[in-house]
């Protein structure tokens, strides 16, 4: 019913992510995969889902002016949120190490935003998953 409903439309997943990519795929939902790079910074001001949201929406942005009118572009990001503040990718194997050690015994987040982009709308939502490490 989903892959009817979009026959008219072109699906363009701005993800390198496999899993993404799969997502579609079990769907039955083609999609065309376009990247472009995007520093992914944020301003310190923002906290939990704000910060996914606004790393979606900023994956979006280098691709606004190309878009065409049968065309969705699909953004997502995701982040941990543990101890009032988002965990990056560990720089190191040292820092992964204390990353885990810190979230042992604990509950932390798991934030996924994704944004929908067309020509004339944008909708970005988010999920949260609590879980206990």
């Amino acid at each position: 019913m989903l892959s009817e409903k979009l026959k008219k439309h072109r699906i363009i997943l701005a993800s390198g992510s496999p899993r993404r990519q799969q997502f579609f795929k079990d769907l039955g939902i083609d999609v065309e995969i376009r990247l472009k790079p995007v520093v992914e910074e944020f301003p310190q001001r923002l906290s939990h889902f704000e910060i996914s949201d606004y790393l979606a929406q900023l994956k979006a942005f280098p691709f606004k002016d190309s878009l065409k009118p049968n065309e969705i572009l699909i953004t997502s990001d995701t982040i941990v949120w543990h101890n009032n503040h988002a965990l990056g990718k560990p720089k190191s194997e040292e820092e992964a190490y204390r990353m885990i050690q810190s979230m042992s015994y604990a509950t932390h987040e798991v934030i996924t935003s994704v944004c929908f982009t067309k020509i004339e709308h944008e909708k970005t939502v988010n999920a949260v998953t609590k879980s206990h490490f």
